[in-house]
């Protein structure tokens, strides 16, 4: 797709969205002021709340989407980037406002909870793989200030809710297949529980595996998920109990490609991947609970705690056989938990609605970390053994208050304790003890101000700040390549302005609009990424600043349009290489200065029949801190297309899509200063994907 034709689509879609939406749409279309918890642990409607929180429904069996990464369900959301790197052993690339694309593999950043567990360990590192997408019955997405409410994380917090229990028992099936011999299969059972009072049982399982569109990119995944809920809020109390499982064995990982592996070969597989067989495999188990009682009409308290083991193991791309080397062969194996407490009172103070929240937040996680010499794909000697501890212990106070007919106060305040601790069991004559400790600890406000100027347009203002630490994977390496972690990492601070409107132009549209500022110290960036390992330091001063806009309208005639884009400018304020170069000025790696998305999609409902157009454009992307090299900005467009059938009984839903219809060829994610130019993960070209999705109701 040409730029001069994605700009046409492009205003298509912007002259679609504005224009008034006919009465007929505004009678059927679906709720465009959806409930919110993410920003102030309340539920609120997005629309009157100061803050950036997009919160929107799913239905898994309806989606024409195979349900395998976030990336299918986040296009719509301004200011967030996912990236689908087409290598399942790093997981999904996340930012949310410039933070977060520093990552390597993993996400930083920005904080994931799923049913109100945290899918983000201590230290600030998340995977999105464990998302239960099949389930999934609403996704929120929270970005600037008021994302500091949750503790380590300066960017963002998406959240995941699953469906709760069925009222009847429910069966669903899933299957499907595609190109680079994709393929996934799913079930799922829910039903209420006869013999408890409100209670009720889900689950869900399914594997995905595909050959990968790159060499060397073959990968298998196995997810379960499951809740039993029981109880009353009103008697004594509401239980929710979750639980989750994934199992990914021997994913290979291509890594990335230097600009001319890329043009005479985008499948290829990274120099080093085939010799040293890079992979990993995943095996990770979860569960969480959840006791809330309401006390009378005014309070209500909520009681949370989880725990579970995640076991990972990872080949790079060289031996690591040097005496201080630490191995090329990375071993995890790591137990974690936590307690959460928080107490809601809802009241009237000066005549206006009050809500007041204080609470408490313990997380903790150990592992211990052993490294191998890479021997061709075989684990050799031991170079690194130690036991990794990090614990954090937080404090929070929420507040909302309608002050005046048309005001209303928002905001918060946390202190956030959090302590790495590192004892060394690898200790010989050139690998001195590295055992130690290092302490970080903030407290960030966050005040945000909302104007209802009509009933259909709300103006609002909030400022905050935030707190980052270093992740242990950032700790692991020392940049001047000697043994040890490195404790010498500061944890980066921000400070986040942002000014908005939201508005409701018919029952059928929104719109939302965002500037935003942050301005960080002791940012963490990387310094330089060997074979699959990353070092890190700070950045003295770092700023992002941009536009967020969203808009979504139901047209008439079954016919519904989305559009987000988004425009950031982010760069070094005062940075000098490890190498001595001053790069103040320059822009940040990894983050597109512009990012366009839109949909135009179609139901006949006689028929059942629904298709959609989707579409994309981003700018180009730096790939290191210099700024000497990049990748282009791309546009490509997707199709999709199926049934919703009713059948004795059964609803069935065949679909069908074509990612990159026009069959682009691009860059779909980077690596941030790899080493040797190997920085770039191509997308592939046109793919497709076939399957069908049914339940039914005994």
């Amino acid at each position: 797709m040409s730029r001069k034709a994605a700009a046409g689509g492009v205003g298509a879609c912007l002259l679609a969205l504005v224009a008034p939406a006919p009465a007929t749409a505004q009678a059927q279309a679906r709720s465009m002021d959806p409930v919110t918890v993410t920003a102030t642990r309340v539920e609120r409607s997005g629309f009157e709340l100061p803050a950036s929180v997009d919160s929107f429904g799913l239905d898994p069996l309806a989606a024409q989407r195979p349900g395998v990464n976030l990336s299918e369900s986040l296009g719509r959301v301004p200011g967030i980037v996912v990236r689908d790197r087409q290598n399942f052993a790093q997981d999904l690339q996340v930012s949310s406002r410039g933070f977060g694309a520093r990552a390597s593999f993993g996400v930083r950043g920005v904080r994931l909870l799923q049913d109100g567990v945290p899918l983000t360990m201590p230290d600030g590192q998340g995977q999105t793989g464990l998302f239960d997408l099949d389930a999934a019955s609403r996704i929120e997405v929270l970005r600037g200030p008021f994302a500091a409410l949750y503790g380590n994380s300066s960017g963002g917090v998406v959240s995941l809710f699953t469906e709760d229990p069925p009222a009847a028992p429910t069966l669903r099936l899933n299957g499907g297949a595609g190109s680079f011999g994709a393929w996934k299969m799913g079930l799922g059972y829910g039903a209420p529980l006869g013999a408890v009072a409100a209670g009720g049982a889900v689950f869900n399982a399914s594997r995905f595996a595909t050959d990968g569109y790159r060499d060397h990119s073959r990968a298998r995944r196995d997810l379960f998920g499951a809740k039993l809920a029981w109880g009353d809020e009103r008697d004594d109390g509401r239980f929710m109990l979750s639980a989750t499982a994934l199992d990914q064995p021997d994913t290979q990982d291509p890594l990335g490609l230097t600009r001319e592996q890329l043009d005479q070969d985008p499948t290829q597989a990274g120099a080093g991947a085939i010799a040293f067989d890079t992979r990993k495999s995943v095996d990770h188990r979860q569960a969480g609970i959840e006791w809330s009682r309401r006390l009378g009409d005014s309070d209500r308290l909520v009681l949370r705690g989880y725990g579970g083991d995640r076991r990972v193991v990872q080949f790079l791309a060289f031996s690591g056989a040097a005496a201080g080397s630490s191995g090329g062969v990375v071993d995890l194996d790591r137990g974690f938990g936590g307690l959460g407490l928080q107490w809601t009172r809802e009241a009237r103070l000066a005549g206006g609605p009050l809500s007041f929240s204080l609470g408490v937040d313990y997380d903790r996680m150990s592992e211990r970390r052993r490294g191998f010499v890479n021997q061709s794909g075989v684990a050799g000697e031991l170079r690194r053994n130690e036991r990794d501890t990090v614990w954090n212990f937080d404090q929070y106070a929420i507040a909302e208050w309608w002050f005046a007919d048309r005001w209303r106060l928002a905001g918060g305040v946390r202190h956030s304790s959090v302590s790495f601790r590192v004892d060394d069991d690898y200790v010989t004559a050139v690998n001195p003890d590295d055992s130690g400790r290092r302490d970080y600890s903030a407290t960030r406000p966050v005040l945000g101000l909302l104007y209802a100027a009509s009933d259909s347009v709300n103006l609002y203002a909030s400022a905050g700040r935030g707190f980052e630490t270093p992740t242990f994977a950032e700790l692991a390496y020392r940049p001047d390549g000697q043994p040890g972690v490195n404790f010498a990492l500061e944890a980066s601070t921000s400070t986040n302005l942002e000014l908005g409107l939201k508005a409701r132009p018919s029952a059928a549209s929104r719109l939302n609009l965002a500037l935003f500022r942050a301005s960080t110290r002791n940012d963490i960036v990387p310094d330089a990424n060997v074979a699959g390992r990353t070092t890190f330091r700070n950045a003295a001063r770092t700023a992002r600043r941009g536009v967020e806009l969203g808009m979504e309208t139901a047209l008439g005639r079954g016919f519904e349009a989305w559009l987000a884009w988004t425009w950031i400018d982010a760069e070094f304020r005062d940075y000098v290489s490890l190498a001595g170069e001053d790069l103040s000025g320059r822009a940040l790696p990894g983050v597109p200065k512009h990012l366009l998305q839109a949909e135009l999609a179609w139901r006949h409902a006689p028929s059942g029949f629904a298709t959609a157009l989707e579409a994309q454009w981003a700018a180009k992307v730096w790939v290191d801190d210099a700024n000497s090299a990049s990748a282009a900005s791309y546009a490509v467009a997707n199709w999709r297309f199926g049934y919703d059938w009713r059948v004795a009984g059964w609803r069935i839903l065949p679909y069908a899509r074509i990612d990159n219809l026009f069959d682009a060829r691009y860059v779909g994610s980077v690596i941030v200063n790899a080493a040797s130019g190997r920085y770039y993960e191509p997308a592939p070209g046109r793919a497709w994907f076939a399957g069908v999705k049914a339940s039914r109701r005994f």
